[in-house]
């Protein structure tokens, strides 16, 4: 038994929406409830595109897992904000192109713990580990027994944060905090961020009142803002730009492909990779 399984009981808040399981309803996944399903349809409401903004984030970070395995040799992963598993997940993505390849995921939402045992299923050359810890709180992260028997943090690893840094107060501090987690990390290591973008957010504005009434902090976040995550590394082109044009795959016709079609180009999100110097 892991650490994560002797863990209990837990309490999943099934009454109050949650951004893992509401981003789970847009993927067309089943492990969410009534109040996620009922946001997932007030978000919809004022921002139709959101489902396909889902899709092609989603898309991005696994073409940049993709990339960073295959063209930058990266085999360690720190992801944190997992959100609920969704196959391929990452791990699969990246022991599928390097089977040695190592990922730690960390979520603060207890139903990805209790699902995590999807996140354990590893290639036999690699290895995988899941901390319940949030963000907010990167020592946390850092020290867990998890995280220092996976990964070796002399080696470059890459951190990915797919739409999360828009759900953190900013008293919390969040360019603080990822200046935190990529401190400890080598040069070589690598940076991969996609956000709520707030220039190409119509409705964003009632949306925050919505999640704020649901206890959940939503600040979608400026080009500029997003950015200032990136201190400290050189971004790989094409730079900061919609998910959908990250290095779009020529090779499959997915969300990811250069004919993904007027919808795509609608999609509010800021995406990037950074290489820490």
């Amino acid at each position: 038994m892991n650490r994560a399984d002797a863990r209990a009981p837990i309490d999943l808040r099934t009454d109050r929406a949650h951004p893992a399981r509401i981003y789970d309803v847009f993927l067309g996944g089943k492990t969410n409830y009534p109040a996620d399903r009922a946001m997932a349809a007030t978000v919809a409401e004022k921002m139709p595109s959101v489902q396909l903004a889902a899709r092609t984030n989603r898309e991005f970070v696994l073409r940049a897992v993709r990339y960073l395995v295959g063209e930058a040799g990266i085999r360690q992963f720190l992801d944190i904000g997992t959100g609920i598993p969704t196959s391929p997940n990452l791990h699969e993505v990246a022991q599928e192109a390097a089977p040695e390849s190592r990922v730690v995921y960390a979520d603060n939402d207890p139903i990805v713990l209790a699902h995590s045992r999807a996140l354990h299923v590893s290639s036999p050359a690699g290895r995988t580990a899941y901390i319940q810890a949030d963000f907010t709180d990167p020592d946390t992260i850092l020290g867990s027994a998890e995280l220092r028997d996976t990964l070796d943090l002399g080696q470059p690893v890459a951190l990915t944060m797919g739409l999360l840094l828009h759900w953190i107060d900013p008293k919390d501090e969040p360019h603080a905090v990822v200046r935190r987690l990529m401190d400890v990390l080598p040069a070589g290591s690598c940076l991969v961020i996609s956000v709520f973008a707030r220039e190409l957010a119509g409705g964003s504005a009632t949306l925050q009142d919505d999640f704020a009434a649901e206890g959940t902090a939503l600040r979608p976040l400026t080009r500029d803002e997003t950015l200032r995550f990136f201190d400290g590394t050189d971004l790989i082109d094409p730079g900061l730009v919609a998910p959908h044009q990250w290095r779009p795959r020529t090779d499959t016709p997915d969300i990811g492909s250069p004919d993904a079609g007027p919808g795509a180009a609608s999609t509010p999100i800021w995406a990037g990779v950074g290489v820490k110097r």
